[in-house]
């Protein structure tokens, strides 16, 4: 056995004596997974999580984890011939994301609720399962890579950078990433997943990727919010920097920093962005373009992957993402704690806000050296 080659997960032993958990949504991505390493002959177990009402998920399109996904992967299993169980993590999906998500939006901020999800859950309470199951490792259909590097596994890009869900998944553990695999990450585009998909049969090749955050539909995020916090949307006050009220809203939750459109306050000549919100006094406060600009951004709750210790230097010289959908720019780190830090932007970047993921990336190469939440946009 000592003298087995590695197989393709990195174990000294065969497919088929390698057991791999995979968390399948039903979408095409984690399903091509699943069939991939059936047909390599490992040993497969598949697992799908009921995050919310199973009922209204089955009339619910364009997210994952709803009732018709669980049952797409669960064709999928039967179509490859593996072994698949639904787990039913509503309450504690509610409790580690849903909660956290409408509080963070009645106190001003933007939350990204997919990150605390893998993070408290996949890669938490799933990833234990997984353990309990006796699986070697567990693998899912994120595009992104792990690589082994000298000081061990290492947070790499995806391939296709149109694809590359990095910023979602800064806050693995070094621990986690020694047990999950990411077998997609490689892929030089989506076509080359569903060519796959299509090779093996699966009855996903042509779903149409989610788009929505799994718990708001159509991207509605107010109105989930008014029915998990009634009240939520009380009216108030629309004041520029100085105080003077311009309008009225009808509620904080329905405004973002950075939002120009939709504010009803016309007239004034030049264009006026929410710069800030005050859930305190029902204010949404608006200014001009370059109040957005900001350059010092406090980060907390920091997941560092570097090689050593966070705080073992004064500054960390790298690039940085503040929304996902945005390029990773110059920045210097500083370090405060072991898990909180000021990161300085070389040039400024408009619309920080709190409740957002500052993803750390190495200034050359691929690698992710982490990230943390930023707690104060400004």
């Amino acid at each position: 056995m000592l003298d087995h080659p590695l197989n393709s997960l990195g174990f000294a032993k065969p497919p088929s004596q390698t057991r791999v958990v995979v968390a399948m949504s039903g979408g095409v991505d984690s399903s091509v997974v699943a069939a991939q390493l059936a047909e390599e002959g490992y040993d497969v177990v598949g697992v799908t999580l009921q995050l919310y009402d199973h009922g209204a998920a089955l009339a619910k399109k364009g997210a994952c984890c709803a009732g018709r996904d669980i049952h797409d992967a669960r064709r999928v299993a039967e179509t490859m011939g593996f072994p698949h169980y639904v787990l039913d993590y509503e309450n504690t999906f509610r409790e580690a994301v849903i909660d956290e998500f409408a509080d963070a939006y009645l106190a001003g901020a933007t939350p990204v609720p997919c990150i605390r999800c893998n993070e408290r859950v996949k890669f938490k309470d799933l990833l234990a399962t997984a353990k309990e199951l006796e699986a070697d490792c567990m693998a899912t259909g994120h595009y992104i890579q792990r690589r082994m590097g000298d000081s061990g596994p290492e947070l790499h890009c995806a391939a296709d950078a149109n694809r590359d869900q990095s910023y979602f998944l800064f806050s693995t553990t070094p621990e986690q990433l020694s047990y999950l695999r990411f077998p997609l990450g490689h892929l030089p585009s989506k076509a080359e997943t569903r060519a796959l998909a299509a090779r093996y049969g699966l009855p996903v090749a042509d779903k149409p990727d989610s788009q929505d955050i799994c718990f708001v539909p159509n991207g509605n995020y107010a109105a989930v919010i008014e029915k998990l916090r009634p009240g939520a949307a009380e009216p108030g006050e629309i004041v520029d920097m100085e105080g003077r009220v311009l309008g009225s809203h009808r509620g904080v939750i329905h405004y973002t920093i950075g939002q120009r459109k939709g504010l009803g306050i016309g007239g004034l000549g030049d264009p006026v962005y929410v710069v800030r919100l005050d859930p305190d006094t029902r204010r949404v406060v608006v200014g001009p373009k370059e109040a957005l600009s900001t350059r010092v951004i406090p980060v907390r709750e920091i997941n560092w992957l570097g090689d050593v210790p966070f705080a073992s230097q004064s500054e960390w010289h790298v690039n940085v993402k503040v929304r996902s959908t945005r390029p990773p720019r110059p920045a210097v780190i500083r370090p405060l704690s072991a898990t909180e830090a000021e990161v300085e932007l070389l040039s400024p970047e408009d619309g920080v806000s709190a409740g957002q993921a500052c993803v750390f990336y190495a200034p050359e190469g691929s690698r992710i050296l982490g990230g943390g939440w930023i707690w104060r946009g400004r």
